[in-house]
Order: structure tokens, then C-alpha cells, then sequence
């Protein structure tokens, strides 16, 4: 066998081997691509509550609030710590859901005395909530704990809640 037979049956082998190491890989790209496209064509649709909100809450000492509604029924809440001079709050953790013409929320913060640093209780505030296109309106009402677990007075909650989306536009 000559050098350059030998070189030609190397070289027929070598692009042999690529083809059938690339064609692979070229299917798999192409089939999850197809499969991509496939579930965002079939994906649940999001429900308008999801997304990030400024949410005015009159009832507050500090009244400007971040509402966070996740897809899977969760919720977070956020204002500054600073927002009430005696007493320190962790920002709300929560659940909602989706009642057809309204949908109810709970959470809950926690609280600690800003001179002592110690533990003084809970809030827990439960909302009935409507969504119309990017504004939401709640009406809410508060439950207090102290650190022992018992029921506290809880600050009255007579004025509706009033919250914009946070877009791009």
C-alpha cells in the first residue's frame, strides 16, 4: 500500500468519524429546540397578580411598601427598616391565591425593639385583593402578637391599600 493511498483511506476515515460525531449533535440541538418552542407554546398562563408592585398602604407608619407576587403563591413585601422609629421589622414573608374574583393574601413580618435588640412580636395581615390591568386595590386586616404568642391590639386597617405594577415603560 502506497503512503498516499494510505493518507486517502486516513483522511475518508477521519471525515467518516466527524459525520457521525457532528450529525448527533445536530439532532440534538434541532430536538430541543423544537421542544423549547413546544412549552412555551403550552405554558399556563401567568396570572396578573404575578409580578412587582409600589403598593401605598395608608394604615402604615411608613405608608410605601414593595409587593412581590411569585407564580407559585408565594409573596414578599418590603418598606424600609427606618420607617418606624421605636421598632425594627423584618421585611413580610407570604402566601396567596387565587379565589376567581379576587385573590387572598397573607403575611407576616416579624418585629424587634430598636433600644433592646430583642424579639417583641409578630403582624400578620391578611388582604383581599383586586387586579385590573397594571393597579391593584386591597382592603387588609391586621392581627398583632406580642413575643409571647398572645393576641396584641392591632392598629386599625379602614383605608384601602393602592398599588401600580413595576414595568419597563
Amino acid at each position: 500500500m502506497s503512503a498516499d493511498h494510505s493518507t486517502t483511506l486516513t483522511l475518508e476515515l477521519m471525515r467518516s468519524l466527524g459525520k457521525l460525531v457532528i450529525l448527533p449533535m445536530l439532532l440534538a440541538g434541532a430536538t430541543s429546540a423544537v421542544g423549547c418552542e413546544d412549552e412555551r407554546e403550552h405554558a399556563a398562563p401567568v396570572h396578573p397578580i404575578v409580578g412587582t408592585w409600589l403598593v401605598h398602604d395608608p394604615n402604615a407608619p411608613f405608608p410605601h411598601h414593595l409587593y412581590v407576587f411569585n407564580g407559585d403563591g408565594t409573596m414578599q413585601q418590603a418598606n424600609p427598616d427606618a420607617g418606624n422609629a421605636r421598632s425594627s421589622d423584618s421585611d413580610g414573608k407570604g402566601i396567596w391565591v387565587n379565589r376567581g374574583d379576587r385573590i387572598d393574601a397573607k403575611w407576616v413580618e416579624l418585629s424587634a425593639d430598636r433600644a433592646t435588640h430583642q424579639y417583641t412580636g409578630r403582624l400578620e395581615l391578611t388582604m383581599q385583593i383586586r387586579v385590573q390591568g397594571d393597579s391593584l386595590t386591597a382592603t387588609e386586616h391586621a392581627k398583632l402578637f406580642d413575643a409571647t404568642g398572645a393576641p396584641a391590639p392591632a392598629p386599625q386597617t379602614p383605608k384601602p391599600l393602592q398599588g401600580v405594577r413595576l414595568t419597563l415603560r
